[in-house]
């Protein structure tokens, strides 16, 4: 039942995919060609950002098919929208700004391509599957009013004259089909591979997108890292600065207590006794909140392990991770996982949770899936967006799946190399 449902979505999704490249991609084609010509007497200034912005929805359009339908993740390339003036001046820096950017030219590449070889490919992966059942009806009997009306009937290379012949095209119906349901979800995932090879960002404009990136979250985790120092100082003053203060003053009190009044300066005692454990019990949960003890002696499997016990949800974790990851890195990637499994628990209406970490490649792969309601959104909240920020600080990537319903599914990758096996 599944190569049925995939090799049906594959051909509805070909029929579809052709008609956009034949409709959208062939139009904004010409368009594009006919509004940049006119460059030369003017009027194409102001037409090809017109025409440019059109046809960059339509191929972000197709990235997102791409990715939803196909699991083929396409970047967009553009570099980004300065801040024009007004007037023709404004409209000049704006069609230089387009004229400027190699995606545009990649864009108008993949349109004629998408016109052509992807309209080939999407009605290809239609049909094929579509004509397997066409030989059998004409096996049922529908060659007859055909032939008898002095028509020519064929099925490939087969002349339908007889019940023999229309025989032969019922069974080589079912060599179609067979064909279809094993083509028709190869030729479609070769299709989105095909648009993604033009469409993607070209490597030079991947590193700049990067550096931009790596900019970006390092000013965040300046700004993180500020923030929390505040925070820890303000533990400090607030909590156990406070209390030792206070337990100062009370043993000031004591020593002069002592032989005047011994059982106020006991009480005194049991008060300063008190308070000095309230302050260690605050510093070891401070210490804790910067780096988990159970994080820097056991490394991130057990410290992972030690939130799932910790968690409110039924929670399954499994750990390839053979050797320990640098402490930054580690810190991180424990963070993340403490925050996911925080949100799941407040907002998901989860009732299990699964853990997944492991190690290929130079890369920490984590996902977290749980059971609950899905409709989850990186714009919902700053939980995710701080995990993000937190990721983006080691270049790493966040990705969220959660449609409605469920399941929600948060993958994170982390680059890290391990320095030395776990213990």
């Amino acid at each position: 039942m599944n190569i049925i449902r995939a090799t049906a979505l594959g051909a509805v999704r070909g029929l579809g995919l052709a008609l956009l490249g034949m409709v959208g991609s062939l139009v904004l084609f010409i368009l594009s060609v006919v509004s940049i010509s006119l460059s030369v007497v003017g009027i194409g200034v102001l037409l090809v950002p017109l025409v440019t912005e059109v046809a960059r929805s339509h191929a972000n359009l197709r990235r997102r098919l791409a990715h939803e339908w196909f699991g083929v993740e396409v970047r967009e390339p553009y570099k980004p929208r300065p801040r024009f003036q007004g007037g023709v001046i404004g409209a000049m820096e704006r069609y230089r700004w387009i004229m400027t950017d190699p995606a545009t030219w990649r864009d108008m590449a993949w349109m004629i391509v998408d016109a052509t070889a992807g309209f080939t490919l999407g009605i290809f992966a239609f049909s094929l599957p579509m004509y397997g059942p066409y030989g059998w009806v004409l096996a049922a009997g529908v060659w007859r009013p055909i032939v008898h009306s002095g028509g020519n009937e064929w099925y490939t290379f087969v002349r339908i004259s007889d019940q023999r012949t229309a025989n032969y095209a019922g069974l080589l119906g079912f060599v179609y089909l067979g064909l279809g349901l094993w083509l028709t979800p190869r030729v479609m995932l070769q299709h989105a591979r095909m648009a993604a090879n033009l469409l993607k960002p070209t490597r030079e404009r991947e590193l700049e997108m990067r550096v931009a990136r790596l900019t970006e979250t390092r000013s965040d985790a300046i700004d993180t890292q500020a923030a929390e120092l505040r925070r820890i100082e303000r533990d400090l003053h607030d909590g156990a600065q406070a209390r030792l203060v206070a337990m100062g003053m009370s043993l000031g009190t004591i020593e002069h207590l002592l032989e005047r009044d011994p059982e106020r300066a006991r009480l005194l005692l049991a008060e300063a006794r008190e308070s000095s454990s309230k302050a260690l019990t605050e510093l070891r949960d401070l210490v804790r909140g910067i780096h988990p003890p159970v994080l820097a002696e056991r490394g991130l499997g057990d410290a992972v392990r030690a939130l799932a016990m910790a968690s409110p949800l039924r929670t399954e974790v499994e750990v390839d991770i053979p050797g320990r990851i640098d402490a930054p890195v580690e810190s991180a990637a424990y963070f993340a996982v403490s925050e996911v499994l925080t949100n799941a628990a407040k907002h998901s209406g989860a009732q299990r949770v699964w853990l997944d970490l492991r190690h290929e490649n130079g890369m920490l792969h984590i996902m977290v899936t749980d059971d609950g309601s899905g409709g989850a959104a990186l714009s919902g909240g700053t939980g995710l967006r701080g995990i993000e920020r937190r990721l983006g600080t080691f270049d790493g990537i966040l990705a969220l799946n959660s449609p409605a319903g469920g399941p929600t599914i948060v993958t994170m990758e982390l680059p890290c190399e391990l320095s030395s096996p776990e213990q």
